[in-house]
């Protein structure tokens, strides 16, 4: 039976506006995203029943019941298949590490099976939508509206957790006010430098709720920003993961070697 391999990348919230909240209780967002060259590694084929192995070096500890969105997104397809997850990236670490392996499976479903996803995969996660496009792109509202960005520089970044958990509902508790202005308008077009200084004027609103959380993540971001030749440096998503933004490869490497502390998480990668 064919098995279908599939790379589940990162997802880097470069910047994340809160700009309301529905009556439902969910929060409409203003984000741009862009994906690593690293990430999880998926191996899937068709079989009678679903099961879920996991391994690689961040696999401790991860659900292989039905809780796991990997196995969610096979049922969202109405199929079953035996699967193998190789975790590299932190869980619950913000960088849509679940997220993107659910969007990985439904892409290798619905080329393998010639099925549409339904309703993006929002069901199992706001962030899901944009994973499953798998290119920069503005996502808006609660996950759904996910508008591609095309003409973005690669950027050379530095990742790192510091392998606390933050829960994401304290960290929407935790913000002041959940009306926030949206993005300005991106550059058309932007080289390096006009995208760094745009992003440098936008945010990540969840950002302060989460240090308040976990103190941690403002001495990464210090951390970050200490580096040589760093541009900035931010969370992405609810956190714990930081970033760091540079001009060249050979800085972000160098600022990885630098950022190496036990129970950390570091990683040299390229943005896109």
């Amino acid at each position: 039976m064919e098995t279908i391999e599939a790379f589940a990348p990162a997802k880097v919230n470069l910047t994340l506006h809160v700009t309301g909240q529905r009556e439902d209780g969910y929060h409409l967002l203003d984000s741009l995203v862009m994906f690593a060259d690293v990430g999880d590694r998926i191996s899937l084929r068709r079989a009678d029943k679903s099961s879920l192995t996991v391994t690689g070096p961040m696999g401790q500890g991860v659900p292989t019941g039905p809780e796991n969105l990997v196995l969610r997104a096979v049922d969202l397809m109405g199929e079953a298949a035996d699967i193998t997850l190789e975790k590299h990236l932190p869980a619950a670490a913000g960088i849509g590490g679940g997220s993107s392996d659910a969007a990985a499976v439904l892409s290798a479903l619905r080329d393998m099976t010639g099925k549409p996803v339904p309703d993006q995969g929002l069901s199992l996660g706001a962030d899901v939508p944009v994973c499953l496009a798998g290119k920069a792109a503005i996502m808006r509202g609660i996950g759904e509206d996910v508008a591609p960005v095309d003409g973005l520089p690669e950027l050379h970044c530095v990742l790192v957790n510091p392998g606390v958990a933050v829960p994401t509902g304290a960290v929407f508790k935790g913000l002041a006010r959940k009306d926030n202005p949206a993005m300005d308008s991106l550059p058309a077009q932007p080289d390096f430098a006009a995208l760094i200084t745009w992003l440098q004027r936008q945010r990540n609103d969840l950002e302060r709720p989460a240090i308040a959380a976990q103190p941690v993540i403002g001495e990464v971001l210090q951390e970050i920003a200490a580096t040589d030749g760093c541009r900035m440096a931010r969370m992405s998503g609810s956190g714990a993961t930081c970033f760091g933004l540079y001009a060249t490869e050979a800085q972000a490497k160098a600022a990885a070697g630098r950022l190496q502390r036990d129970g950390w998480w570091v990683a040299a990668t390229r943005l896109s």
